[in-house]
């Protein structure tokens, strides 16, 4: 009697936006931003609403939204009733919007203007209310660390009469579903799953446990509850939690990792396009200031621009592809662009410099849902190897970095840091790092490493029969040659002792004359 309902905004038959699923609810919430660039106002903007499911999504009733008449710099709600002619339903719902259209900053082409779907007033001058959307949009993307949660086992869980088990985890908005085992007392699952914390609405991390039969059939078993906010940071917190509803615990890891000092803005605010502001942050990292917070070397910008004939990772062949940027253990991704190989991002990402010898590694994946997302390519960026200001394009690789990928990514980077601090920060250890990639074992790499220990033995045991035929005079040319090499080496030997002898005593004698 439910339904898992998202939004896709469409203009001209192209989606330009699709929003999160709300599950197992008729009259969800979804408190989201949109940013949607608009051409002309003599356009409509298509509403359509879905229910999310796992082959097809179905159709929920559609409205559209005539832009002529929003009013310029002025936030409107408007109320639109869902239609759909092919059902025979007459009250398909409604969908309530608010809707403001302000004029673009800094482009030169004319009557280029944004829907903004968003609560705020403006005041002011319109680069004002600009600058106020990239913080909001700024607090919406960026999260503060990695909370990773290692599902290992569940203890004495009874309950129910079907065949198989799950677990469901959610915090906020993001959700995880592990693997279906053969129901068991104690089941083993030992999965892993990477959730994005925010330290403002850190929240409570809901897990539940669900059983299914061979019909699909699903009953919930129990439920337990994390205070993220309440656990040490940078360590293994090994929890186990007691299930409510029924019998038995869940034994599990839960790490958060923080993220401090990165951000995550839009192109129309990006920190190095400003010159005044640019030259607050040269000054920062310049000479003189070389002795001052020895710990801020410096500030790298990377604009993730687009990305060009990637993999096709859905059966439809097309992706869903969004970046991933790691530097160091600070980790920011930017927003899904859905059903495109070639998605424009256009999103600017500021990172601190802790090391001038760290890589910056960018990985395109591909979301799926509430699956872990499937890999499309990656690049890794010496942070010293980085040209100011140009456009530059790069081959994604394997996961290895060892073989071309299909597709390639356009990225532009400004680096700017203080050589001295730099130069003192190299000989301090390497910052560990707190999320390492769990790699599975790979057939190949297992191969070659048989084939090196195959080569290492051939050549000891040749070794080993050389030396011996060398012994039994099988070659009277190389046993000659062997016991000639023997008699000098020895006699080298021999004479090195010597030596080692008369210095030792000539250093005795001066030592205690």
């Amino acid at each position: 009697g439910t339904s898992d309902p998202y939004v896709k905004f469409k203009l001209n038959g192209k989606t330009l936006y699709k929003s999160k699923v709300i599950y197992k609810n008729l009259n969800p919430v979804w408190d989201e931003i949109v940013v949607l660039p608009i051409q002309r106002l003599d356009q409509k903007l298509r509403v359509k609403v879905y229910d999310r499911d796992l082959t097809t999504s179905d159709f929920m009733g559609s409205a559209f939204v005539t832009l002529s008449d929003l009013e310029l710099n002025r936030t409107t709600e408007y109320i639109l009733k869902l239609e759909d002619p092919n059902s025979l339903e007459d009250d398909m719902g409604v969908i309530v919007l608010n809707l403001n259209l302000v004029v673009k900053q800094g482009d030169f082409k004319r009557h280029v203007s944004m829907v903004i779907f968003e609560v705020w007033h403006s005041q002011g001058k319109s680069n004002t209310g600009n600058l106020r959307l990239s913080e909001s949009l700024r607090k919406n993307q960026l999260w503060n660390g990695i909370i990773s949660i290692t599902l290992l086992e569940g203890k004495n869980v009874s309950g129910g009469s079907m065949t198989e088990m799950f677990v469901q985890l959610k915090l906020g908005d993001q959700r995880y579903k592990s693997k279906t085992l053969c129901k068991s007392a104690n089941p083993q699952w030992r999965e892993q799953f990477d959730f994005h914390y925010f330290s403002d609405r850190m929240g409570i991390l809901d897990i539940e446990v669900w059983e299914k039969d061979s019909k699909k059939r699903e009953e919930r078993l129990g439920t337990c509850k994390v205070d993220i906010g309440a656990l040490p940071l940078k360590q293994a917190n090994c929890l186990e939690l007691p299930l409510e509803s029924c019998l038995g615990a869940l034994l599990m890891l839960v790490t958060l990792t923080p993220c401090a000092g990165v951000s995550i803005s839009d192109l129309c605010v990006c920190p190095l396009a400003d010159p005044s502001e640019r030259k607050q942050i040269s000054q920062r990292y310049s000479l003189q200031n070389s002795l001052k917070e020895m710990k801020d070397i410096g500030l790298l910008q990377v604009k993730v621009l687009k990305a060009v004939d990637l993999l096709a990772a859905d059966f439809s062949g097309k992706s869903d592809p969004f970046c991933l940027l790691e530097l160091g253990n600070d980790r920011l991704q930017t927003h899904t662009v859905y059903k495109n190989l070639n998605p424009e991002w256009n999103t600017v990402f500021t990172f601190p410099i802790k090391d001038i010898h760290d890589v910056l590694e960018v990985t395109v994946l591909d979301e799926d849902g509430d699956k872990p997302p499937d890999f499309l390519g990656k690049v890794a960026i010496p942070l010293l190897s980085i040209k100011d200001g140009q456009t530059n394009c790069y081959v994604l690789k394997n996961k290895d970095l060892e073989q071309a990928f299909k597709g390639v990514i356009y990225l532009e980077m400004d680096l700017i840091y203080n050589p001295v601090k730099a130069s003192i920060r190299t000989f301090a250890p390497r910052e560990k790092r707190f999320v390492e990639d769990s790699r599975k074992v790979s057939k190949k790499i297992l191969s070659r490493d048989i084939d090196r220990v195959k080569k290492i033995t051939r050549a000891i045991w040749n070794s080993a029969q050389f030396l011996k035929s060398c012994f039994q005079w099988e070659s009277t040319l190389r046993s000659s040659t062997a016991f000639v090499v023997t008699i000098i080496f020895m006699f080298i030997l021999f004479h090195v002792q010597i030596i080692c002898f008369f210095l030792f005593t000539w250093f005795f004698y001066l030592l205690f004359s």
